[in-house]
């Protein structure tokens, strides 16, 4: 098998089981808000984006103006809910473990809520000093942009067209595909929809797994095949 330079974890909904605790928290103040929308709709619609996207996208659909108060009312009540509810996703410990060491997370959230689930799923000291959130980067710019794909390969000594990245989301696999990187999706967490594997397919993931038992065939297989792009 030939070794990646690098695999890249998304960390909601690949690492950790907490797309399905945000969608029911955002879902909550959408709906008090006046633009009803269910968890499951979040996690189909929205899944990968933060919340001030939510909001922007929301608001330019349905013409709704929100409060902006509402940004940090949902952070403070999805950090609540994580910090008492979020799980590993099954397996996952293992996978990570198989990839080697050159392994890393690339997220949306920022480093402090990465720090306190990765500390609650005991899964932080497997990425020592290769957690890069997408705030920390130069023009701190939100998947689907690329930057924090990028930034992580260059921190990393890493060639993003010899990165694999495991995402759960349209939005994630398009800034890993913006990055020039393969990507494999994931459909194992508790927010997975009829038709993801095919919307996440669509979306540019050379392959889909929904366990994490099927990470490392899958990587071998896919590492003997350059992109075909």
């Amino acid at each position: 098998m030939a070794i990646p330079n690098l695999v890249i974890f998304d960390c909601d909904g690949v690492l950790v089981d907490s797309e399905i605790i945000a969608a029911r928290a955002e879902a909550q103040l959408l709906t008090a808000s006046g633009y009803e929308i269910t968890p499951e709709e979040i996690a189909e619609r929205f899944a990968g984006l933060t919340f001030t996207d939510i909001l922007l996208r929301v608001e330019t659909e349905a013409h709704i103006p929100f409060q902006a108060s509402l940004i940090g009312e949902c952070e403070a009540l999805v950090d609540r809910r994580l910090a008492s509810e979020v799980r590993p996703v099954d397996g996952v410990r293992q996978a990570v473990l198989s990839v080697g060491p050159n392994r890393a997370i690339c997220s949306n959230s920022t480093q402090e809520r990465l720090d306190m689930m990765l500390t609650r799923t005991g899964l932080k000291p497997l990425f020592d000093g290769r957690i890069f959130s997408a705030s920390d980067t130069p023009f701190k710019r939100p998947k689907p942009a690329p930057d924090v794909f990028l930034y992580a390969a260059e921190k990393l000594d890493a060639d993003p067209k010899a990165t694999f990245v495991i995402e759960d989301s349209v939005h994630g696999i398009a800034g890993a595909k913006a990055a020039g990187m393969r990507v494999i999706g994931f459909t194992g967490a508790s927010h997975s929809y009829p038709g993801h594997a095919d919307r996440l397919t669509e979306a540019g993931a050379e392959t889909v797994i929904r366990r994490w038992a099927d990470l490392m065939p899958v990587l071998a297989a896919l590492s003997e095949w350059a992109d075909v792009d």
